[in-house]
């Protein structure tokens, strides 16, 4: 048997358009983020979806409902999803961090996996609370197709976790644009990846994008 996992980066905000840091503060979608979601319904909501967890921000969850009404398979949100955490930067861009943080932004840059921003979490924090989620689907669901809506760096950890990579290469190696999919199919303890950052579900002028 096998599942087959979709992991979800929600839609388009005004602080992913922006490049800006935004983990615990809650901006909502924009018109494109919404735009985004309903082509995810439109394109997948008659799949056979066993189960959907969702990030509990609002942009995960906006991103997560057109397809939950769609397929009639209700939300379950796990507060382990939610995005890494970036303290005294939230809502700054890379540039105004730099100025403001000069000294904990080369700090972080150094090694972002296992350097927080000051107040924020490590990727290795967003790795101790993601990746049993991950587990706990893995032990629930042997088959069938469960989808996961989350957040870009949460997103790359949990990538890392199931291709057994070094976390610390999360923002090195892993891309997940905003409304990007990514699939694993997986059997027993083997996970292989057979989809990553596919965005051929968005409109054509959805996919690519300023931002991030």
């Amino acid at each position: 048997m096998t599942l087959k996992l979709f992991l979800l980066r929600h839609g388009q905000t005004d602080f992913s358009r922006a490049n800006r840091f935004c983990g615990e503060i809650d901006p909502p979608l924009n018109a494109i983020g919404l735009r985004m979601a309903d082509a995810m319904a439109e394109k997948h909501g008659a799949d056979p979806w066993t189960a959907i967890y969702c990030s509990p921000r609002t942009r995960a969850l906006q991103t997560a409902t057109p397809l939950s009404l769609a397929a009639k398979v209700p939300i379950q949100t796990d507060d382990g999803l939610r995005e890494i955490a970036y303290g005294d930067w939230e809502g700054l861009t890379h540039d105004e961090a730099v100025a403001r943080y000069p000294e904990a932004y080369e700090y972080w840059a150094n090694d972002p996996a296992s350097h927080g921003t000051p107040g924020g979490e490590t990727a290795f924090m967003v790795a101790a609370r993601a990746t049993p989620v991950i587990g706990r689907l893995r032990e629930r669901y042997a088959s069938g197709r469960v989808l996961v809506v989350s957040h870009k760096a949460t997103l790359r950890v949990i990538v890392c976790s199931l291709l057994g990579m070094d976390v610390r290469l999360f923002r090195e190696r892993i891309a997940q644009p905003v409304g990007a999919l990514t699939c694993f199919d997986i059997s027993g303890p083997d996970a292989r990846l057979t989809l990553h950052g596919d965005v051929s579900h968005l409109p054509a002028d959805l996919r690519v994008l300023e931002g991030t």
